[in-house]
């Protein structure tokens, strides 16, 4: 029995975990490659010397940003009312993690590892990087349609409930969380809701070295030489607080400031509202592979961070925090969720919905550039100290040895 479980260990040593995604299409995790939580998860536990794979299906084009990955990725296409059920089954038979670790708690990802674990007894660890249901009303969502509807919103080809996250479906799965061995959170609104276990988001700070990269050669590469240069480098939505500063440069009404919005957004057009309201102060820079965001963001001389106070804001860990702390930016942030935690006395702080503040942080900033630059300096020492992918192995690794002693636990 000693020799049984001796050699037990010394293959689970090289465990391997399959991360499912719940959407590796364009507009889905697949659309920031390594730049978003599912990467950053396979990232680190690379880092601890387990295998990897990453599989999903893709409601639409799987993501031309994903196939040059040196994760092993498999993306099965299907249509958001159709054909999802098909490319579950192939999913759950391409899956042959020791570990299943499904990212977000939505049927399109830990439905699919579920139904996994039941079938083969794996380990599971649930990773909820939202509350899904904060964008349908929360717990105030009711589904009530009448004899009719429902039958509509079943049978017609592109009915309602023919989509696999349909808020009914997030607000039941909510309730099977518990089947999951551990789950992993990254704030505290989470952890408040779903407890858990925070791993915050790291940054691959190797990759994110202001030391490698020079502002201005980055500034005249995407045509920002003759401005300074406000950023958010992420996608656009009303809860992300875009309008403030565009209403800040309103109330500033200085031509030499420009606010530069890096890869836009692929869910509706609100990137085209933005436009033809505040459009002269706008600089839209394209989506650009993880590799070459840092020299994207090297060419900002602020990031803003200007979340409002929505449940969608405080579920959330702004991946646009550690891009400007690793970089050693300047950065006006909302004092919103998890933010001020993150940020400590790294950056500048103003409330939410309030472009008066954001503008006299900007000016202020902009008077006090040393300042600025050393609150910088800071907040790239912050980041490598508890915002590393380091940093989250360190957390990682207890959470593995725990399920690696109940795989034993099985085997035997």
């Amino acid at each position: 029995m000693l020799e049984e479980i001796s050699t037990l260990e010394v293959n689970l040593s090289k465990l391997k975990i399959s991360i499912i995604v719940s959407d590796l299409s364009s507009s889905g995790a697949g659309r920031w490659g390594g730049g978003v939580r599912p990467f950053l998860l396979a990232q680190t536990l690379r880092k601890l010397n387990y295998s990897v794979e990453m599989l999903g299906v893709a409601f639409g084009e799987v993501s031309p940003s994903i196939q040059n990955s040196d994760i092993p990725i498999v993306a099965l296409p299907c249509q958001y009312h159709s054909g999802f059920l098909r490319a579950t089954y192939k999913l759950i038979n391409r899956i042959d993690g020791d570990i299943i670790y499904p990212v977000k708690l939505k049927p399109s990802s830990f439905g699919i590892a579920l139904v996994k674990k039941l079938l083969s007894r794996r380990s599971l660890i649930l990773d909820i990087d939202d509350w899904e249901m904060s964008w349908h009303g929360g717990d105030r969502f009711k589904y009530s349609p009448t004899p009719k509807q429902l039958l509509r919103d079943i049978l017609k080809p592109q009915g309602a409930l023919r989509y696999p996250d349909h808020p009914l479906y997030l607000q039941q799965i909510e309730k099977l969380s518990h089947y999951a061995d551990a789950i992993t959170i990254h704030n505290q609104f989470l952890q408040q809701r779903f407890g858990g276990i925070y791993i915050p988001n790291g940054k691959d700070t190797e990759l994110f070295d202001p030391a490698k990269y020079d502002p201005e050669a980055s500034r005249i590469k995407y045509g920002l030489e003759d401005y300074k240069i406000l950023m958010f480098p992420g996608a656009p939505r009303p809860y992300k607080g875009v309008e403030d500063v565009l209403i800040a440069l309103d109330q500033l009404n200085r031509p030499d400031l420009k606010l530069a919005i890096v890869g836009g957004s692929p869910y509706d057009n609100y990137d085209q509202e933005l436009q033809e309201k505040w459009g002269k102060w706008i600089i839209s820079l394209p989506r650009s592979p993880i590799k070459e965001m840092p020299a994207i963001v090297a060419a900002a001389h602020i990031i803003v961070v200007p979340q409002r106070n929505t449940p969608a804001a405080q579920a959330q860990f702004p991946l646009k925090l550690t891009d400007g702390m690793a970089m050693a930016k300047p950065i006006i942030a909302t004092n919103i969720g998890d933010i001020p935690n993150i940020l400590g006395d790294t950056g500048y702080l103003v409330e939410s919905n309030s472009p008066e503040q954001i503008g006299k942080m900007i000016q202020y900033i902009f008077n006090n550039l040393d300042e600025a630059e050393a609150k910088g300096i800071a907040a790239r020492k912050r980041c490598l100290m508890h915002y590393s992918l380091d940093s989250m192995a360190k957390i990682m690794q207890p959470i593995i040895n725990k399920l690696k002693v109940n795989t034993i636990n099985k085997s035997i």
